[in-house]
């Protein structure tokens, strides 16, 4: 009686076995595919990871930098002393905070902001300086001509090398930080300001596609 249960039973066995090693050879659904070519020749912008990435290498890439809704009628200048303790340099004007955590540097350093007259994009000084942890942007859209619209385009935070560049047009980038737009909570499609993480200083602009 036991075997002649068994024997019943065998084709349903094999049957469950072959299932299972069907789906262990096959491609799991969970795998990402394998990535396209780079996104330099086929034209796609790289995909901006959340303020815990790391920068994106864009050597090659184009954006448009953003530009104030309303020009500034003089030139926008802040300069404060940071030291190991920390601190905030803010240029209200523009709606520009960076804060820099305790252990950002380890000696006092004096720092110098300047805003682009036209564009939102900033000249960060002393060139070359590097911090020794994240150092965080946050630009407000009020002041952009982003603000007070529904968002349209993804915003990027990208690192010019070159001081002497003209942002007018499409602007070549080095690098784009690892950035987030910050929605509003009453209307989600306006957008209020874009954070974004630093470690170095040189020139940097608010951009889209």
């Amino acid at each position: 009686m036991i075997r002649s249960r068994l024997f019943r039973s065998l084709p349903a066995i094999l049957s469950i076995l072959v299932i299972a090693s069907c789906s262990d050879s096959g491609p799991s659904s969970l795998t990402a595919p394998a990535e396209s070519a780079d996104h330099r020749s086929s034209g796609a912008l790289p995909a901006v990871p959340g303020l815990s990435g790391l920068p994106v290498d864009a050597t090659g890439l184009e954006l448009r930098a953003a530009w104030w809704n309303k020009k500034h009628s003089h030139q926008v200048r802040v300069s404060k002393t940071i030291d190991a303790s920390g601190g905030i340099i803010s240029i209200p004007e523009t709606g520009l905070t960076v804060s820099f955590p305790a252990g950002a540097v380890a000696a006092p350093i004096t720092i110098t902001i300047t805003a682009d007259e036209d564009y939102v994009a900033y000249k960060m000084e002393p060139t070359g300086t590097r911090f020794l942890k994240d150092v965080k942007v946050t630009q407000s859209l009020a002041a952009t001509e982003f603000g007070l619209r529904p968002l349209r385009t993804q915003l990027f935070a990208a690192y010019i090398a070159d001081d002497r560049e003209k942002l007018s047009g499409k602007v070549p980038v080095l690098e784009l930080e690892p950035s987030e737009t910050i929605f509003s909570l009453l209307q989600p499609l306006i957008p209020q300001a874009q954070v974004w993480i630093i470690r170095h200083f040189s020139r940097y602009m608010l951009a889209s596609g």
